[in-house]
């Protein structure tokens, strides 16, 4: 063997010192590192740090911002690792008009929460004031408002029970348009038919009709009234077809000659 290729053991001793000098090196700097993240995650859970900072609200129509953060029972005092999302769910979901509710931690210290609202579709008037009707059908009792309520039509001669259940899915169905021409619905059943209704509209017509066929029909009051006379005012009725009957001055029920049929 050259001598060239022989390495001493003397040569080779500092070598594997300095490399297990490199290897202690590394680990206790990742020890030292681990242990001041351990020593920082300590401290921010343990401080007011970690406490909530923003609350943010999205989807809210009906509640305020206050009122949503209120029943949540999350304040600036709440640690955002003891927020219980289940807790903070079932809060606002107890409140009348809330439809779902979602919980969103974004750290360091933000809660967002996201809610959806019943809609309400429209008011029962009861003694002397309006209750809110939403679009499960819900009525809200505690809640009437002696003021007309104008974003949507009132109710009257109904009670909570299956034509009001069925008189709320078929507004939903109408096109927006048509739900705000409505002023008043009037459940006037009949022998033949305990679903019929009297309509009277914002622009002065009064329509009759069927729930079972209400939606499908109502649709197309828009392009009814395009072929009307804005002037003469009277009845539409669309139980069977659709035909107009003018107002006289006896009133339009005793008005069967002057019919005119729409499309």
């Amino acid at each position: 063997m050259e001598k060239s290729k022989v390495v001493s053991l003397e040569d080779r001793i500092p070598k594997l010192k300095q490399q297990r000098k490199k290897k202690a090196n590394k680990r206790l700097i990742f020890l030292l590192l681990l242990f001041f993240i351990l020593i920082v995650f300590v401290i921010y859970f343990q401080s007011p740090l970690s406490n909530i900072k923003k609350i943010e609200i999205l989807g809210n129509n009906i509640y305020s911002k206050e009122e949503i953060i209120k029943i949540s029972g999350i304040n600036d005092s709440t640690n955002i690792w003891k927020v219980d999302k289940k807790e903070v769910i079932n809060q606002l979901k107890g409140l009348p008009e809330m439809q779902s509710a979602e919980v969103k931690i974004q750290f360091p210290n933000t809660v967002s929460l996201e809610v959806s609202e019943y809609k309400r579709m429209a008011y029962i008037m009861k003694d002397k004031g309006y209750l809110p009707v939403l679009e499960n059908g819900k009525v809200l009792d505690n809640q009437a408002n002696e003021e007309i309520p104008a974003n949507a039509p009132i109710l009257i001669g109904f009670s909570e029970g299956n034509p009001l259940e069925t008189m709320i899915q078929e507004l939903e169905s109408l096109p927006e348009e048509v739900q705000n021409s409505i002023s008043e619905i009037h459940h006037t059943p009949k022998k033949t038919d305990k679903y019929h209704i009297t309509l009277y509209m914002n622009d002065g017509f009064e329509v009759i009709a069927s729930l079972r066929s209400f939606a499908e029909k109502m649709t197309h009051y828009p392009s009814i009234i395009a072929q009307l006379d804005g002037n003469q005012k009277g009845v539409i009725d669309l139980e069977v077809g659709s035909y107009f009957k003018p107002y006289k001055d006896e009133g339009a029920e005793k008005d069967e000659e002057g019919s005119e049929d729409v499309e």
